[in-house]
């Protein structure tokens, strides 16, 4: 195994365009090479490396094959319901009290958008079902251009709405042909730009000017990276947050952040106060 993802970083980075896959996790980086020779229904490893090394073009389809895009609605039942129920309801009456003027979040791999726009349907639903009214930003972010674009465009097939329940799909989406339209009013506090979360210039996106985020959710993503590149994503979404901010991650990786020694705020809910 080790020889392959060798042979693969150094395939990668010796094209013209510089493309460097040593951040990646040796295994995630080995199955996303074995997908790519079933998917083109190629004889060998060997085959598809000499590919790699003579097409620039196929190497930046394996590059882009990379980048976490799966994501789902109210992806995790219990941290949304932790964070319908209590956390969210704990910020907006918090905030009347506080020198603050909005609730801000980040949805720091946001893929196609369907993250950010469930943590919308929560609190806006909280804004119709509450007498204290609040503002909110939440900053959308992901590293891949397609994918910003298409969680702007808010556009959904019907099999990536199942976790959507009836009253939400009709209240929140206009149907159209097979495919389900985000309302408009969803994306009216929502910020969506290109970031990296490795780049070493800036620790939280440009437009939300100085980070200090209630909430920084950054789920399913830490386990694709070597733990030297997980530290420094950590490292970068502590230093965004405001003070007793929380971060949401995702089941898969609680124990990175139980190793790290933070403090998981409701058991298994994958929610953690910095």
């Amino acid at each position: 195994m080790k020889k392959t993802v060798e042979h693969i970083t150094s395939i990668l980075s010796s094209h013209a365009i510089g493309i460097d896959v040593s951040k990646y996790e040796e295994s995630f980086l080995l199955n996303s090479f074995k997908n790519k020779i079933f998917e083109k229904k190629i004889n060998s490893e060997n085959e598809y490396l000499s590919i790699l090394e003579n097409s620039e073009t196929e190497a930046t389809h394996f590059e882009n094959s990379l980048h976490n895009n799966y994501s789902e609605f109210f992806r995790n039942p219990l941290t949304f319901s932790v964070l319908e129920r209590i956390i969210l309801p704990s910020l907006t009456h918090s905030i009347k009290y506080s020198k603050q003027k909005e609730i801000r979040i980040w949805s720091a791999a946001c893929a196609s958008g369907q993250e950010p726009y469930s943590i919308a349907m929560l609190l806006e639903e909280l804004k119709s079902d509450n007498t204290e009214n609040f503002s909110y930003r939440i900053f959308a972010t992901d590293q891949c251009d397609m994918q910003i674009d298409a969680a702007f465009a808010g556009k959904y097939e019907s099999l990536e709405m199942n976790n959507v329940n009836m009253k939400r799909v009709k209240r929140w989406f206009a149907k159209n042909g097979n495919s389900f339209l985000i309302d408009p009013l969803l994306k009216k506090n929502i910020e969506f730009s290109k970031f990296d979360l490795l780049d070493k210039t800036l620790n939280s996106p440009a437009n939300s000017i100085f980070g200090d985020f209630d909430i920084a959710v950054c789920s399913n993503l830490l386990f694709y990276y070597k733990p030297k590149f997980r530290n420094i994503i950590l490292e970068k979404i502590q230093h965004s947050i405001s003070d007793g901010g929380l971060i949401i991650t995702g089941e898969a990786e609680r124990d990175i952040f139980l190793n790290h020694q933070f403090k998981e705020v409701f058991p298994q809910s994958a929610i953690f106060r910095v």
